[in-house]
């Protein structure tokens, strides 16, 4: 009999959940709307149901529950430790403890972008290297370092806030964090959005995906919004492998597959910041599209492996 586990992916906007094989293969997956203003208790209630329908339609043993979620996750209690707003009243959440009891089975919390990195370290883009950088680009701007599959997670959960490193693009501009000059602030979705509203005066434009659009048909204040978005973000690749000195680094999140030439200057403005002997460290994107939180916190929960400071 095979024995599954399943894995859960909480965002601010839908919480996804699927049953993971020990491969990494995915099925029955199935999501819902996260009723993020409803605070944790409704949230975790959402949760609990998409395991629940899951476990009806399994035909196999489910061990456990991975749960990947927004916030700063304490690695070792699974509590949210720290939050945005995205979610109201998150921070200070038992989401661990919380689903155990309900659910009546071993549960492992990691924060969503470490199960993206966990994933493709394991069986993604990463898969079959020692060490592997990952930058998630979103809604925020996240990442992780990989060792042999292990996410390096840092003393409190929080490493991989590649989104709040300082970067000159980025000076005078306010961040998600409420400082100022961080690289969220000019490279992730809503900055993208907010500073091409802001250089035209146009606030009808719908959404990021509109701002790419313009920027292909040769909008000049568009092009210049998304080049100063890829270039930061590029630089923030190169200076993170001089850095670490990984040996793949790989893409996720919907704004990483915002199109060829937007990866292809990624790319550039990456090799432009590298140093010499650690220019073919490849930018590789993500092959596991929007299951890799959900294959990531399954995996983790089959061999957390610990973390590291």
């Amino acid at each position: 009999m095979t024995v599954l586990c399943i894995g859960i992916d909480i965002g601010g906007t839908k919480t996804a959940a699927g049953l993971v094989r020990e491969d990494g293969t995915v099925f029955g997956r199935i999501e819902a709307a996260t009723p993020a203003r409803s605070g944790p208790a409704a949230v975790i209630g959402r949760a609990e149901e998409l395991v629940q329908r899951l476990r009806q339609v399994a035909d196999d043993t489910v061990e456990g529950v991975g749960v990947g979620a927004a916030g700063v996750i304490d690695p070792c209690s699974g509590r949210v430790s720290a939050s945005t707003d995205l979610i109201a009243g998150w921070a200070g959440t038992d989401l661990r403890g919380d689903l155990e009891h309900r659910l009546r089975l071993p549960v492992t919390v990691i924060n969503d972008v470490h199960a993206h990195a966990v994933a493709e370290a394991r069986v993604g883009a990463g898969s079959g290297v020692g060490r592997m950088l990952l930058f998630g680009l979103g809604t925020g701007i996240g990442g992780a370092l990989t060792q042999d599959g292990v996410v390096e997670m840092g003393r409190r959960g929080v490493a991989g806030h590649f989104g709040h490193m300082p970067c000159k693009e980025a000076v005078g501009e306010t961040c998600s964090c409420g400082k100022a000059g961080h690289l969220e602030a000019v490279a992730s979705g809503p900055a993208i959005l907010r500073r091409y509203r802001r250089a035209t005066g146009d606030r009808h434009v719908p959404d990021t995906r509109a701002v790419f659009a313009r920027a292909a048909a040769g909008v000049r204040a568009a092009e210049e919004v998304v080049e100063t978005a890829s270039v930061a973000i590029g630089e923030a690749i190169g200076g993170m492998v001089n850095a670490c000195d990984p040996e793949r680094t790989v893409l996720s999140g919907g704004l990483a597959f915002a199109g060829a030439a937007w990866l292809e200057q990624i790319r550039d403005a990456a090799r432009n910041t590298l140093l010499p002997h650690l220019e073919d460290c490849p930018v590789l994107l993500s092959p596991l599209n929007g299951d890799a939180a959900i294959i990531g916190a399954a995996l983790h929960h089959r061999r957390p492996g610990g973390h590291r400071s």
